[in-house]
C-alpha cells in the first residue's frame, strides 16, 4: 500500500487546492476547524502497469468501514515532496555502499525540484547520524553523499552496544524531521534489514512513521557473502513490514533488478499518483489510528494506498 500526506488543516488544504491547478481537481470550501485527510495512491494493472487516467468517480474510500465523500481529487500530484535517504552504513554493507551512493545521487538529481522539494540524508550503524539536514540543493547532496560511509577502525574499537540501529533511525527521522513537514513525505531505506541494538522495535518504528504520515520505500540491498551466502531472512521480513504497513513499497536488489532500476520505479510512482481528500464523518474526540480502504470499481486494477492513518485530536 502506498500514500503520502496525512491529516492537514483546512488552511493548508485550501492552499494546496488553489495552487495546484491540476486536472480533475475540485475546490470545496471547508470551515476553519475541519481536518482533511489526504490519501495518495498508485493504481496498477495486475501485471504491474501504472494507470493514470482514472477519475474521482472511479474511487471509493472507507474509514473504519464507513463510506466517505471524496472532497477533492487530482492526478499527477504536484505537491512538494520531502524525501529522507536512510542508508545502512554498518559493516555488513561495506561492499555495496558505493553502488548505493551513486544510485542515490542519480535518483535525487532526477527527482529533486530545487526550491520546491527537500531531501535529508541519515546514516545508521552503531549510531544514527543525520549527514545532511533538509535541503533543496543538489550541490549540498553531491557534497554530502561521499561522506556516508561505514565506521572507521577506531570507531569500531570504541563501539558499545549494537551495530545497526535501523529502528532507532526510523523513529528519530519520523519524530524530529518528518512530523514537522506537511507535504508529501517518503523515506527510502537502503539496508539488509538487520537491526542490532535499537532501543526501538519494528512496531514502534512503523507507528512513528504512520503518525508522521510518512511512506517508506524499503530497498533490500544485502551483501550475501557477509552472511555466508544466505542473507538475513529476518531482515527481509522487517523491510517488507516497514513498507507495507506505512503504505510504501518493498524492493530487493538482485541480478534481475539493479538499484538504479528500482530507483527508476520509485521515481515513476512519485510522478503517477492520485491525490484524494476527505473529511471524516466522525469527529476526532480521542487521538487514534483509523482504518482506511481505498478501492476502484474496476476489478482488474490494484490500488496501492495506506491502510490506516493517525487521527489526531
Amino acid at each position: 500500500m502506498r500514500s503520502f500526506c496525512g491529516r492537514l488543516t483546512c488552511a493548508s488544504a485550501l492552499l494546496l487546492l488553489v495552487s495546484a491547478g491540476m486536472p480533475g481537481q475540485e475546490e470545496p470550501t471547508f470551515s476553519t476547524d475541519v481536518k482533511v485527510v489526504n490519501v495518495l495512491a498508485t493504481v496498477r494493472t495486475k501485471s504491474g502497469q501504472i494507470i493514470n487516467d482514472l477519475t474521482k468517480d472511479d474511487f471509493v474510500i472507507l474509514e473504519n468501514g464507513r463510506p466517505q465523500a471524496i472532497k477533492y481529487f487530482s492526478r499527477e500530484s504536484d505537491l512538494p515532496l520531502t524525501i529522507g535517504l536512510m542508508v545502512d552504513t554498518s559493516m555488513s554493507q561495506a561492499r555495496v555502499l558505493e553502488s548505493e551512493r551513486s544510485a542515490s545521487f542519480q535518483f535525487v538529481d532526477q527527482v529533486l525540484r530545487e526550491g520546491k522539494d527537500k531531501v535529508f540524508v541519515t546514516q545508521f550503524d552503531m549510531a544514527v547520524l543525520t549527514r545532511q539536514k533538509l535541503t533543496s540543493s543538489r550541490r549540498d547532496l553531491e557534497q554530502t553523499l561521499p561522506f556516508v560511509d561505514t565506521p572507521s577502525k577506531s570507531e569500531l574499537q570504541s563501539q558499545r552496544g549494537g551495530g545497526t540501529l535501523l529502528f532507532d533511525a526510523v523513529v528519530q527521522a519520523s519524530k524530529e524531521i518528518m512530523s514537522g513537514q506537511s507535504n508529501r513525505k517518503a523515506m527510502i531505506i537502503l539496508s539488509d534489514g538487520g537491526d542490532n541494538g535499537s532501543d526501538e522495535t519494528l512496531t514502534s518504528a512503523i507507528e512513528a512513521a504512520q503518525r508522521a504520515d510518512t511512506l517508506i520505500y524499503s530497498i533490500l540491498f544485502a551483501d550475501t557473502t557477509f552472511y555466508g551466502g544466505s542473507g538475513s531472512g529476518e531482515g527481509k521480513s522487517a523491510m517488507q513490514k516497514l513498507a507495507k504497513e506505512t503504505g510504501g513499497s518493498f524492493f530487493e536488489v538482485s541480478k534481475k533488478q539493479s538499484i538504479s532500476q528500482i530507483y527508476g520505479i520509485i521515481e515513476q510512482e512519485l510522478r503517477s499518483q492520485y491525490n484524494l481528500g476527505f473529511v471524516s464523518d466522525q469527529p476526532v474526540r480521542v487521538s487514534e489510528f483509523r482504518k482506511l480502504q481505498l478501492t476502484t470499481d474496476r476489478k482488474e486494477l490494484v490500488v496501492d494506498a495506506r491502510e490506516r492513518y493517525w487521527a489526531k485530536r
